[in-house]
């Protein structure tokens, strides 16, 4: 099963994007990071997806499940 996933990236020319796994085009600019986190996790709630969070160097630096999480915390069954 191939997770669904939404990345806050940085874009190479300043500010940040939210991005869809696996699409070029970026769903929403912005120009501080707390505004691409904000969206984008709105973005990834409602569409049910993982949500990743990228450093300035491009680094996953941390990610929260929205959707079928593989891993669910066993108080969860």
């Amino acid at each position: 099963m191939v997770r669904k996933t939404h990345h806050v990236v940085p874009n190479p020319e300043g500010g940040w994007d939210v991005k869809k796994g696996g699409s070029g085009r970026a769903s929403g600019h912005y120009e501080h990071k707390t505004e691409a986190l904000k969206e984008g996790r709105v973005i990834s709630q409602n569409q049910h997806t993982e949500f990743v969070i990228h450093d300035k160097h491009g680094r996953i630096t941390d990610s929260d499940s929205h959707g079928n999480d593989p891993c669910p915390p066993k108080d969860k069954n």
